[in-house]
This record gives C-alpha cells, structure tokens and sequence, in this order.
C-alpha cells in the first residue's frame, strides 16, 4: 500500500508469504482474524473519509 513502486511492493508481499508460510495453523488462524478486523476498520474509515468528501463537495 505505501511502496513507492512495483519491485517494492512485489518484495514486500513475498516477505509476507514467507511470514505467513512459516505460522503454525493456530498462528495463521489468529493472523487471518486480525487481519479481517483491520481491514474492517480500515473499509469503514475510507467508506467514511468518501461520504465525508462526496458530501462536501455536493455542497458546493
């Protein structure tokens, strides 16, 4: 999401599958919820930050 281009981000997601690959099943498990509860928060923040500026620009 902030890598500053392809081969950055391409890395990053490769360091992620390794993290991911070497978590017991109980370790991915509790990975996977909390990642599901970011993302939640994350989706509703940015649902919010849209309706925030879609709504003040109709104002306009």
């Amino acid at each position: 999401m902030n890598a500053a281009d392809d081969a950055e981000r391409a890395a990053i997601n490769q360091e992620l599958k390794e993290l991911y690959a070497s978590l017991s099943e109980e370790e991915k498990n509790e990975f996977n919820r909390q990642l599901q509860t970011f993302l939640a928060r994350e989706m509703g923040r940015l649902k919010s930050d849209y309706e925030s500026i879609k709504g003040s620009t109709s104002d306009n």
